[in-house]
């Protein structure tokens, strides 16, 4: 099974950058989208319920904002849309399909103030516990998104002058070390080892999408099932970033 998430920085847009030609271009199985800003009715009707997917849509609330969605190859059973009742931007779906529980997650950013970094903490101490429950499970589960924290050095090109930014405070990582050791495999890193990215999101000043100075925010993590299963990694730059600041991130697993 090829599994694949993309933060598409609002799907309306994607579909006119050339979305259909990268999905093409890494044939997923499974597709886990965040940021599709979009509700499925504003969407022309064959990408609405595109021919050949089972596709659930968990919108958010606000118009133009974040939610997430699921493509599937396969029939999907949604188990949740949000960690409990109360999801209003759309940030979490989890389903199953062919015996792996996939959870598609869109943390929030902290990135334009102190009042939003609050609402990324509370969501983060949210989070924890939920897939503190999940990591046991005795089925392979997939978490696939846009996490929006680069965990170490080698994940952001710019270490040292952004430790005191969103996305790399060392609460954030120390935090996202601990998803790591309650039994979370980062599956990319793992594909690609001990090296110097390879990263996943752009910022669109100073050349850094030219020279390759990203961030590493887009995680495939597995429980222990699916490490066993975990066949190879990828990170789609070139095609990704005609569409959207992130690339899509896909991992291949036995199922």
């Amino acid at each position: 099974m090829r599994i694949t998430t993309w933060n598409v920085n609002g799907i309306r847009a994607a579909l006119r950058k050339g979305f259909e030609d990268i999905l093409a271009q890494v044939e997923p199985d499974v597709l886990l989208l965040q940021e599709v800003r979009a509700l499925p009715e504003q969407l022309p009707p064959e990408w609405a319920q595109p021919a050949g997917w089972h596709v659930h849509w968990h919108p958010a609330e606000k118009m133009g904002y974040a939610g997430t969605a699921i493509w599937s190859r396969y029939p999907l059973e949604v188990l949740n849309k949000g960690m409990d009742a109360v999801d209003p931007d759309g940030r979490l779906i989890r389903a199953r399909t062919k015996g792996v529980d996939l959870i598609c997650a869109y943390l929030p950013s902290g990135s334009s103030g102190p009042e939003r970094q609050k609402i990324k903490e509370a969501w983060m101490a949210e989070f924890f516990p939920w897939v503190q429950n999940l990591v046991k499970d005795r089925r392979p589960v997939v978490i696939g998104g846009d996490l929006n924290i680069a965990h170490t050095e080698r994940d952001i090109f710019y270490a040292k002058s952004n430790e005191t930014m969103s996305g790399f405070m060392p609460h954030e990582r120390e935090w996202m070390g601990r998803v790591f050791d309650m039994g979370w495999n980062d599956l990319i890193r793992q594909h690609f080892g001990e090296v110097q990215g390879p990263y996943s999101w752009w910022s669109n000043r100073g050349r850094a999408r030219e020279l390759d100075r990203g961030w590493r925010i887009d995680y495939l993590l597995g429980n222990n099932h699916t490490a066993k299963a975990f066949q190879s990694g990828a990170i789609c730059r070139e095609g990704g970033l005609l569409v959207s600041d992130h690339a899509p991130v896909t991992i291949e697993i036995d199922a």
